[in-house]
């Protein structure tokens, strides 16, 4: 239960004395979640069963189980829940952010990790790639585009059920490469466990934690996160950065039928865009099939 959104969506229905707790509730998360039932209720200034009544009214079994559903929001942050107005970051601040997330992971992911991951990649008959959630779930579809055209077959899967079923189909030798921004995603996590008991090899693109410590393969990552909730998260810029790693050695070490596959693109792109045109472009070195 999002008792937050209960709350607000309550209000001006609840009894006089239920909207006065309510409306301290909201105003002082953090107060509310640590206060006892008897300093919730004298700075409300209302009763002890004010309280209660507000708790059922709510959808929780006791104040204790209010309490602990407060204590589960204010845990989110104040910068979710303040009212206070939050001033315009300025567009400087959008390549700062990027540029700070991506030296605090400069050097963290190991060379020789990612030399033994290409290896396995190369080697594979079929690569999965799982990720779910916004920027995991693009990451796997990026991860998926870099390997295509390096001449490795694989798949990328952001659904959870469809992950689960793809894992329980992998032959030994397959390789599994799990996303993660947070580190904590139970349904790769899962899925993972899945084709690693049929014989998959798994390499994890995530901070420490559950999901690194089942990879054969870890290429660690950090994220640091702002108080400015409003923009996007800088972190997905270092997963970018390590799925450019990896698919950088893959085409080194794979790098004469890598060769053959990016030739072939490149040809086919710029005869599409020969044809589009009255004349050819001057510059031919575009972004190749970006």
């Amino acid at each position: 239960m999002d008792i937050i959104s209960k709350i607000k969506e309550g209000l001006g229905h609840f009894s006089p004395a239920e909207e006065k707790v309510a409306r301290l509730i909201l105003a002082e998360l953090t107060f509310a979640a640590s206060a006892t039932i008897g300093e919730l209720a004298e700075k409300a200034q209302v009763s002890h069963a004010s309280i209660t009544r507000l708790a059922r009214s709510l959808g929780c079994h006791n104040v204790r189980d209010l309490k602990f559903k407060l204590t589960q929001s204010a845990a989110i942050g104040e910068r979710f829940t303040s009212a206070e107005p939050i001033e315009k970051a300025k567009i400087s601040q959008v390549y700062t952010s990027i540029q700070e997330i991506l030296t605090l992971n400069a050097g963290l992911i190991d060379e020789a990790t990612v030399e033994q991951a290409s290896e396995i990649i190369c080697a594979t008959r079929h690569c999965l790639i799982f990720g779910v959630g916004g920027g995991s779930s693009l990451m796997a579809q990026e991860c998926q585009n870099r390997l295509f055209r390096l001449d490795v077959l694989s798949n990328a899967h952001c659904d959870p059920m469809m992950m689960r079923m793809v894992a329980a189909t992998v032959n030994k030798g397959d390789v599994v490469i799990c996303l993660s921004l947070s580190g904590v995603s139970p349904d790769v996590r899962d899925a993972a466990l899945i084709a690693k008991e049929y014989g998959a090899q798994i390499i994890t693109i995530c901070p420490n934690g559950d999901l690194a410590n089942i990879a054969d393969h870890h290429l660690p990552i950090k994220t640091q996160e702002s108080d400015y909730i409003f923009k996007p998260s800088a972190a997905r810029y270092v997963m970018m950065a390590a799925v450019d790693i990896l698919s950088s050695e893959v085409a080194i070490r794979n790098q004469k039928r890598s060769r053959e596959k990016l030739r072939r693109l490149k040809t086919q792109l710029d005869q599409h865009r020969d044809k589009s045109s009255n004349s050819p472009p001057a510059d031919k070195r575009f972004p190749l099939g970006d």
